[in-house]
C-alpha cells in the first residue's frame, strides 16, 4: 500500500516506536536508523513491567516517530534478548549505532539516560541501576521508509 506520493502508507495498526523523548536524542536516533547506522536498542525490563506488558517478540512491527510524532519508518523485530546489563555485547553496543566503540563508553551514556528526570519519573527515584538490571535487547530491520522529515 502507497500514498498518493508513492511512499508507503502507515499502517494504523502498528504501534508507534519512540526512541528516547522527543528532543535533540530522539532526532540523531531516528536519523541514524533513516541511515542504517542503528539496527538495536536496549531498554530497562522495569519499564515494561511498569506498563503491565512484556517485551515484544521476533516479527513485531512498529512505527518509529520523529520529535514531532510523524511517522518515518517501520521497522521489524528480528531479535529480541532479555539479559543482566552487565553482559551486554559489544556487538549489540556498537549496532545502536550511537558511535560508542566500547562497553564502558555505552555504559556511561545509557546510564546517564537512564538517571535521567524524565526516566526517573517513570521508573521512581528508588530505581537501582546496576550489573544485574535487566535490559531489554532488541535488533531490528526497517522494512519501509515512509515520507522522510524535511
Amino acid at each position: 500500500m502507497t500514498s498518493d506520493a508513492g511512499v508507503p502508507a502507515v499502517d494504523d495498526s502498528l504501534p508507534p516506536a519512540h526512541f528516547a523523548f522527543p528532543g535533540p536524542l530522539r532526532d540523531r536516533l531516528v536519523g541514524a536508523i533513516l541511515a542504517g547506522r542503528k539496527l538495536s536498542t536496549t531498554g530497562l525490563l522495569v519499564e515494561y513491567e511498569l506498563e503491565g506488558s512484556v517485551p515484544p517478540d521476533v516479527g513485531h512491527r512498529a512505527v518509529v516517530v520523529d520529535s514531532d510524532d510523524r511517522p518515518v519508518a517501520v521497522i521489524e523485530l528480528t531479535d529480541v534478548r532479555v539479559v543482566p546489563l552487565g553482559t551486554v555485547d559489544l556487538a549489540h553496543v556498537v549496532d545502536e549505532g550511537e558511535g560508542h566503540a566500547t562497553y564502558h563508553e555505552w555504559r556511561v551514556a545509557h546510564e546517564e539516560f537512564w538517571g535521567s528526570d524524565e526516566v526517573r519519573s517513570e521508573v521512581g527515584p528508588d530505581f537501582v541501576l546496576d550489573d544485574e538490571t535487566l535490559v531489554v535487547l532488541e535488533r531490528f530491520k526497517v522494512v519501509a521508509v515512509l515520507d522522510p522529515p524535511g
